[in-house]
């Protein structure tokens, strides 16, 4: 009850204030001021009956550019409070009346939008906010509107309309939105085994985006794909140049494409970029190969040096398996016993985090689930030790 009452002071400063406006106004046409059916009303959503409240308002509305501006807030309070189906019926009944100006209808027609997203009930909204782009009224945000439908919907091709026209209107740039958009669509195109297609996505998307990432990624799976494993690492690595923290999602697929290609010099390659972009997955990568290649000496050493600077758990895991191959009986159960804890942590340990909002996963999104920016998920970087 009391938060309840909270939520609704706002309203009832603002009806109350409406109604103090009006009394003086009629007082100074010689009109009666008494409005009991209104302080009713109030006192409805005081009682927490919203409905019974609803009904008075909508009796009583003359709805003009005054009163207009209550019903709104109202219809506003009632969304927020999760409760959509009361705040569709008022934006619904405003938009009904014949006297609404075109202005205060494009208000209504805004709200009742967000009523109807806020429910769910997509295709609806999708009509109000293009009436809305037809009659030039609130016109950008009714299209950022139309985007976010398009993108819960994953229709790419509606996304990219929506994000052309909003382009004039917007402040920021919306290249990389635009690029993932292009991304997206040649993703699809490679399920359709559409090879032209996903490559004309991609090309469209470089042009839009020079600096981006997927793009080049996408491009270097699709080299493999054809038998092309030298031009592969040549996109693999132009990649990496271009964006160190998605150099995880590539090596695998890089060190495959070197093997194919019959380059077999991996442990320069990785301590090339590892020297140019430090991270805990190339580490790693370059500690599997020293193992592999020279000794597990060698491997605990580089990750020894490399723990010293950075507060990493994958790599203190990956030194105590490491350590517990080339330790005696006694040193092979305590390092067993600290390995343990390790991945038990490791495991509880978000691999991604959005740089946007600070949203973890286990793996990547190229759109952040939370906050729906495009490209703000990285893998998380351990704190360095000072």
């Amino acid at each position: 009850m009391i938060e309840t009452l909270f939520l609704l002071l706002p309203l009832a400063a603002a009806s109350g204030w409406w109604l103090a406006r009006r009394d003086m106004r009629l007082k100074r046409q010689g009109v009666g001021t008494t409005h009991p059916d209104f302080l009713r009303g109030l006192n409805y959503l005081l009682e927490e009956q919203p409905d019974k409240a609803i009904d008075l308002f909508l009796k009583l509305a003359e709805v003009n550019g005054e009163t207009v501006e209550t019903h709104l807030a109202l219809g506003s309070l009632f969304r927020r409070r999760g409760e959509v189906d009361r705040a569709i019926r008022i934006h619904q009944n405003l938009i009904a009346r014949k006297n609404l100006s075109a202005e205060l209808r494009g208000y209504a027609l805004l709200e009742l939008g967000q009523d109807y997203m806020c429910a769910g009930l997509l295709d609806r909204a999708e009509l109000l906010f293009q009436e809305l782009v037809e009659l030039d009224l609130h016109r950008q945000r009714a299209l950022q509107a139309l985007r976010d439908i398009y993108q819960r919907e994953r229709d790419w091709a509606k996304c990219l309309e929506v994000a052309v026209q909003l382009i004039p209107l917007s402040d920021q740039s919306l290249a990389v939105e635009i690029a993932h958009y292009h991304c997206e669509l040649a993703e699809e195109a490679r399920r359709r085994q559409d090879r032209e297609a996903m490559l004309q996505q991609l090309r469209l998307a470089q042009e839009v985006d020079p600096n981006g990432v997927r793009a080049v990624m996408l491009e270097g799976h699709a080299a493999l794909e054809d038998g092309d494993p030298q031009q592969a690492v040549v996109l693999f690595r132009q990649a990496a140049n271009r964006g160190a923290n998605h150099v995880v999602e590539i090596l695998p697929t890089l060190i495959d494409a070197l093997h194919q290609s019959g380059q077999d010099d991996v442990l320069g390659l990785l301590e090339d970029v590892a020297r140019r972009h430090p991270s805990s997955p190339l580490i790693l990568s370059l500690a599997e190969v020293l193992a592999e290649t020279q000794s597990v000496e060698a491997a605990l050493a580089l990750l020894t040096d490399y723990l010293a600077g950075h507060a990493d758990l994958a790599a203190l895991e990956r030194l105590l398996d490491l350590q517990s191959q080339v330790a005696d009986d006694r040193g092979r159960f305590r390092a067993g016993v600290v390995l343990a804890v390790a991945r038990h942590l490791l495991a509880r340990q978000p691999v991604y985090q959005c740089e946007q909002c600070g949203f973890q996963a286990r793996s990547l999104h190229w759109q952040c689930p939370s906050c729906k920016g495009w490209g703000t998920v990285a893998p998380v970087k351990p704190d360095p030790i000072t």
